[in-house]
């Protein structure tokens, strides 16, 4: 009989339970040693969490564009360099 070792699952984490984590921690309110005991975590991750947090703060005040909004934009743009590039060839061939 062969014996497995069968790992928990991976733990998934919300958005809004990371940043919670990390406002406790940018706060002082809470160490990292603290957060990482009550919640089962290694340090790593929470320090991963507070890197990501901090590269991404800018954003948070950057004007908002809906995704579905910013993919219509990028084929819109795309189409005029199309059309663009196929209006210079044209203009090539006709000599102008």
């Amino acid at each position: 009989m062969s014996s497995k070792h069968n790992p928990s699952p991976r733990r998934v984490f919300t958005p809004e339970f990371k940043t919670r984590l990390v406002l406790q921690l940018l706060s002082k309110e809470r160490t990292v040693a603290e957060l990482c005991r009550e919640h089962g975590l290694r340090d790593t991750q929470v320090h991963q969490w507070r890197q990501s947090f901090l590269e991404r703060a800018e954003h948070a005040f950057a004007p908002e564009t809906p995704p579905k909004e910013s993919k219509r934009i990028a084929e819109l743009e795309q189409l005029v360099g199309q059309q663009a590039l196929e209006l210079a060839i044209l203009k090539r061939a006709l000599g102008r």
